[in-house]
Parts: structure tokens; sequence; C-alpha cells
């Protein structure tokens, strides 16, 4: 990774709500074009950092950089693609209704819309219920539209909170296959899980316990610096659960 360059650089990061600590002296870096997973407990300070790089939210101290420029930056919210871990969407429309709304906020429209909505829409494996009402949607095909929704403006950094909650392990493989072909093309992504054989897909984990990054590598680097042969028993060596 060491050729790599980076587009996401977290600068002592630490948010407060109150007296409560959030997140404590965070420092990372993460490449283009590669799938960083934050791996960590629910509680951990996961989804308060991916609102940070998403530009929702912003830090108590420390900076947030993405592409060199300092976040919030409404110049790169079309560079950016968030899906949330509760989904955002209008149950009494059907689901080309709610793409066409936000393809609308990108700034996508006539063919160059039709065409993204269609192509997100397969690769999500959604497209012959794209005419139905969300109100008839399960909770995973709930979630896979929102990262179709994340995906329409072909953002380069896509942010996923817990992308695959609810989904059924057949599927999971299949989104993964997806976020794969993201990479390929260029993308880079940025996951948050507390599910352990999603963190060994990711190329690099940043390990996060209550509000602390306790360490960041490759899976395999992890398990041989903590001589385990699990993500779970790594986790638990650095923590010192």
């Amino acid at each position: 990774m060491e050729n790599k360059r980076s587009c996401v650089s977290v600068r002592h990061i630490s948010k407060s709500f109150g007296k409560h600590q959030v997140l404590e002296d965070i420092n990372l870096d993460i490449y283009e074009g590669e799938i960083f997973g934050l791996l960590g407990p629910s509680g951990a300070g996961k989804t308060t950092l991916v609102k940070q790089l998403s530009g929702l939210d912003t830090p108590t101290s420390g900076e947030n950089y993405i592409f060199q420029e300092k976040m919030p930056d409404l110049k790169l919210i079309n560079r950016i693609g968030y899906m949330a871990q509760s989904d955002a969407l209008y149950e009494e429309l059907s689901a080309k209704e709610n793409l066409q709304f936000f393809a609308e906020l990108y700034g996508l429209k006539g063919t160059k819309q039709s065409q993204r909505i269609k192509e997100v829409m397969k690769l999500v494996q959604l497209l012959d219920h794209i005419n139905k009402p969300i109100s008839t949607y399960s909770g995973g095909m709930k979630r896979r539209l929102s990262l179709a929704i994340a995906l329409l403006h072909e953002p380069e950094i896509l942010i996923l909170d817990e992308p695959t909650v609810g989904i059924d392990p057949v599927l999971r493989k299949s989104i993964w296959g997806a976020f794969y072909e993201l990479k390929q093309q260029g993308t880079t992504l940025i996951v948050t899980t507390h599910v352990m054989d999603e963190a060994d897909k990711c190329d690099r984990l940043g390990l996060i316990r209550e509000g602390k990054l306790i360490a960041v590598g490759t899976p395999q680097q992890l398990k041989e610096e903590t001589k385990t042969t699990s993500i779970e028993d790594a986790f638990l060596a650095y923590g010192g659960a």
C-alpha cells in the first residue's frame, strides 16, 4: 500500500457528546481503491467516525480531510456516496420513484438518469422489483435499495455503515461481489461492520474499541502480530478483553 495515494486522512479526531467521549484521538489514512473496514462492537464509535467522513457531522477536535480538502465541504458531496445504518426511503413511493428523487438531487437527468437507475438496480439484483412500492419490500431489499441509491452518482468514495445487516448469507456474498467490482473500477470503500467474516474480506482494517483505534493493518498482518488465527481473536488480543 506504500505507493498508494491517501484519499482520506483523519487527524487527531476526538468527539464528545456532553461528558461522553465517543472518539479519542483517532489518526488514520485510507488509500485510493481499497476496501477499508472499521471493525468494532456496537457503540465503539464507528458510525460517529463515518458520519464525519461523509460530511454529516463534525469533530469536537481534530480534522478530517477527503481528497486533501477539509471536511465538511459541500464541493465534495458529489464525490462521496453514503449509506446510513437506517434506510432513509420514502415508503409510499416505488423503488424507481425513490431512485429518481435521489438522482435529481445529484443532478442526474434524462437518459443518464434512467441508465444509472437500471445499472444500480441490476447490481443489487432488484431490477425485477423496480416498480413495487417500498412498503412491500423486505428489510434486506431496503438495504440493497439504499446501496443502489448511494451508488447512483458513481462516487469515488463509498461509505457504508453496516451495509449487510439483515441480509441473508447468499445475498451478502453477492453484495460483497459488487463491492469487489466497484473496487476494480477504482472506487474506495469504507465499510463498518461487527461481523468477523466480513472483516476478513477487507484489504485493511481499523479496529475500534471504546472510541479508540487500537490497531490498523491487513487482516493477515493483524493475525500475525497477535499470533492468532482469526480476526476475532486478534481483536480480543489488541483490546485486552
